[in-house]
This record gives structure tokens, C-alpha cells and sequence, in this order.
């Protein structure tokens, strides 16, 4: 990012985020940035970190946990999995993170579930929905989401805290809104469904749709390229 610190760009995001609440009368504390620091170098993440932020999203596992041990003096920093997760990947993931953003099947769940050492408490999961219903995308079908939410719900060491999505993308600021709306009206379906469980976030959002999700009342934006420019190719 030529010419631009880390550290500014964090800030700029900060701003827009703190612009679009307000445009859509909700407080500055209703959502917040997960930086997706995925491809991006330990020095990058260390930048953020000392700018402010804590909460950072990676989609490769490996490439995660070696970031994780090149930053483990690195107090309160929260690490989400953002990325595909296959049965070969939940114990690590379930030892490392604690947030999961991507659980689509009710064997993920209970694997995850089993793997969770406990010393470590419950791991925060998000539901993927495919409310696009794009067969490239992964995620449950909001029809299969109630099923999918009743298992989680009834696994103790998961805590079921709301909904993820990845729709198609669009430059239209009305279609970038209908999917949005759909998760939240499946969270608030959700919500009645289980009144006990903590269902506190829409995972939802991105550089190019940030404001349109925040309208739909998003808790967890994440954005990569827009804090730490473009990503590096993997290796």
C-alpha cells in the first residue's frame, strides 16, 4: 500500500465503518472490523495489532497457525476462522481459534465440539448461509438451517452466537441488501427458536458492501485488501 501506513488504513476503515452506522441510526459500538489477514506477512498482523486492532480473520489453516506461533506475545488478539472447514481440519482449529465463521454440516459441529479442549471454553461458531444459493458457494440452505442451528445449540461445547454469509456479489446497493436482509430475518427466526442461546452476530459485509450490510444491522465486517492492501500470492 504505497505510501499509506497500516496503521492509516485501519483508520480510514475505522472511519467509514463509524460513517455507515450512523447513516443507519445505530451506535458506534453495533459492529466492528474483523481484519482478514490471510496471505498477509506476521509484520502486517503486528502493525494492526499495535494500531488497535484485535480481532483478525485467516482461511488457511496452516498458514494460520504459523502466524499464530510468530505472534503468541501478542495479549488479547482473537483469531476467526473464515476459510472451508474439512473433517481433517477441526482439531486444529478447535485448539487455536476462538471464533469459527464457516460451519455448514452438523459433523463439522460435533467434531469441533469433541476436539474443543477444555480448558480453552466454548468456541464462539457462526452458521454459513448460502442465501444466494450459488453452487460455487459453500454453506447450509436456509431451509436447512433450523436442523443445522438445533444441533449446534444442543452441543456444549460450542456457543451457537449468530450467522455468516458470502452472497454474489453486486454494484447495486438494493441487491446488495436483499441478502443481508434474509440473514437477518433468519437470525431473528433463530433467536425465537432458541430465546437461550447467545445469537449476538451477522458476520456480513465487505470492502465493496460495507455499507449496505451495515444497513441490515451487520455486527462483524471484514475487511483485507482495505487494511493491508493487496494480498501477497500464496506460495
Amino acid at each position: 500500500m504505497p505510501d499509506v501506513t497500516i496503521a492509516e488504513s485501519l483508520e480510514r476503515a475505522r472511519q467509514r465503518l463509524t460513517r455507515a452506522l450512523a447513516s443507519a441510526g445505530r451506535d458506534d459500538e453495533d459492529a466492528c472490523l474483523l481484519a482478514v489477514s490471510k496471505t498477509q506477512p506476521v509484520a502486517n498482523v503486528r502493525q494492526a495489532f499495535a494500531a488497535g486492532q484485535r480481532a483478525f480473520g485467516e482461511n488457511y489453516l496452516q498458514e494460520a497457525l504459523d502466524k499464530q506461533a510468530s505472534l503468541d506475545d501478542l495479549e488479547g488478539i482473537v483469531w476467526h476462522f473464515i476459510g472451508p472447514l474439512q473433517s481433517n481440519k477441526t482439531r486444529a482449529v478447535a485448539e487455536h481459534f476462538q471464533w469459527v465463521h464457516t460451519i455448514d454440516r452438523a459433523r463439522i459441529a460435533t467434531r469441533l465440539d469433541a476436539q474443543r479442549p477444555m480448558a480453552l471454553g466454548p468456541l464462539n461458531v457462526c452458521l454459513q448461509v448460502n442465501v444466494s444459493g450459488e453452487a460455487s458457494k459453500s454453506g447450509v440452505t436456509p431451509e436447512a438451517l433450523p436442523a443445522l442451528a438445533d444441533a449446534v445449540v444442543a452441543l456444549p461445547r460450542l456457543r451457537l452466537r449468530g450467522l455468516m454469509t458470502l452472497p454474489a456479489p453486486s454494484d447495486d446497493p438494493a441487491a446488495q441488501r436483499r441478502p443481508f436482509a434474509e440473514l437477518r430475518a433468519l437470525l431473528e427466526m433463530l433467536r425465537q427458536r432458541h430465546p437461550q442461546a447467545p445469537l449476538d452476530t451477522l458476520s456480513m459485509g465487505m470492502s465493496g458492501d460495507l455499507e449496505a450490510a451495515v444497513l441490515e444491522d451487520a455486527t462483524l465486517v471484514r475487511l483485507g485488501t482495505a487494511i493491508f492492501g493487496q494480498r501477497a500470492p500464496r506460495a
